[in-house]
């Protein structure tokens, strides 16, 4: 008899879009399937400054945890996103024009059951289990911490004139440091990254609604943008989709896809 061995595996998608209101698309995403690396990053500062930090964060942390021989352990996902952030403020100092950009980001490594998703501002992580969207990353911005310290709602929080304000970006100061979830990874799970121009327009169970239609990843990518473009689109619309899939690895070695 041969022996079977469950694994998972991992599809990928992604769609950003300029929405209804901006002449510029400040967000940035880059992903290897093969390596496990999937990145959003939503930039801020005058003129082009916001692209170009968002543009620096996406290509300095592909370059160092996409370009390895290897899928990248947590720990290097944490160097990159300081080797990024000291890349964007080394060149704000540079070049004064460019003085005080940044970026927010939302980063997600998978290898094989598991999964670490880091953030840093509040670009968002989430998670479809059986049809249940839950964020995973925690917001670092001036809103969300009065909710965690009880002095607003959730209600206020959104029609908050603050809520735009964040706390916490790649490139603003010379250090930065970003939270870490880790998460024990089902075949079936949905992983969704995004700028907030998807989740100020969608609240969570719009967003879940559609994810749980079945269509293919980049068809749920292209709802996700349209429906927030048709919610107003009043900012930059990036999400980024990874789907684990599972996968039977028969005696012989040789993989194969679950029916």
């Amino acid at each position: 008899m041969i022996s079977e061995k469950a694994a998972v595996r991992y599809s990928a998608a992604a769609a950003s879009d300029l929405g209804r209101k901006r002449s510029s698309n400040e967000d940035a995403l880059g992903y290897s399937v093969e390596k496990g690396v999937f990145v959003v990053c939503d930039g801020m500062g005058g003129a082009a400054a916001g692209e170009i930090a968002s543009a620096l964060a996406v290509d300095e942390l592909m370059r160092l945890l996409a370009g390895s021989r290897r899928a990248p352990a947590p720990q290097e996902a944490e160097r990159a996103v300081g080797a990024a952030n000291q890349a964007i403020f080394s060149r704000a100092q540079r070049n004064h024009k460019l003085s005080g950009m940044g970026t927010t980001m939302v980063l997600l490594l998978t290898c094989e059951q598991r999964a670490w998703f880091l953030n840093v501002g509040d670009s968002r992580g989430y998670r479809l289990r059986q049809e249940r969207l839950e964020q995973i990353t925690v917001d670092h911005s001036h809103v969300e911490e009065q909710v965690r310290a009880g002095r607003m709602s959730q209600a206020e929080a959104e029609r908050s004139p603050l809520r735009n304000v964040i706390t916490r970006a790649l490139g603003t100061q010379s250090q930065v440091t970003p939270d870490v979830f880790e998460l024990e990874t089902e075949p079936g799970d949905l992983f969704l990254l995004s700028s907030d121009g998807l989740t100020r327009e969608l609240s969570d169970p719009l967003i879940e609604s559609i994810l749980r239609l079945d269509l293919p990843l980049d068809h749920l990518c292209a709802r996700l943008v349209s429906a927030a473009n048709k919610a107003g689109g009043q900012d930059n619309i990036t999400c980024l989709l990874v789907r684990a899939v599972q996968t039977v690895s028969s005696g012989n070695g040789v993989p194969r896809r679950a029916r």
